[in-house]
């Protein structure tokens, strides 16, 4: 039995503002539903991804702003950094972890720049959307055997 991760469901105060958000991004606008109850459904997906996100009205309880830890797997984390900039998102600096293996929540244990040894899944950015959903960039150059 396959189980595949398509989709995931991000709270947002302003729907508009977080279409704006997204469309700067340039992630692809895939549908938008209402209905006269007030239900609304918006939903995007980052370019390149086989995933999307949904976001709404009547879609979430979850408080605006407490979605993190979206990852978004990169092959150039320096060419993602600046095209994210360029698009005017304020992005962290790229990061790796004082450990060599995964970061830590928040900013706990960064160390500037990327992985000396530019190992893959080792360097890391970080930005927000408006509502401050956390969004990972993670360079993969390689991928561990058995993985997409």
């Amino acid at each position: 039995m396959d189980y595949k991760f398509e989709v995931t469901v991000i709270p947002v105060s302003d729907i508009d503002r977080a279409v704006h958000f997204y469309k700067v991004l340039g992630w692809r606008f895939d549908a938008e539903f209402a209905d006269d109850e007030g239900y609304r459904l918006v939903q995007f997906t980052p370019t390149g991804s086989p995933a999307s996100i949904i976001f709404g009205t009547g879609v979430s309880n979850a408080e605006p702003g407490s979605a993190e830890g979206m990852h978004l797997i990169v092959d150039d984390i320096e060419a993602a950094r600046d095209d994210l900039l360029a698009r005017g998102v304020q992005v962290s600096e790229i990061f790796h972890d004082k450990t060599g293996v995964f970061h830590h929540a928040g900013t706990t244990g960064r160390v500037t720049g990327p992985d000396p040894a530019r190992t893959s899944y080792g360097s890391f950015a970080s930005f927000s959307d408006p509502d401050g959903n956390g969004w990972v960039l993670q360079e993969v150059t390689t991928r561990l055997p058995g993985r997409v």
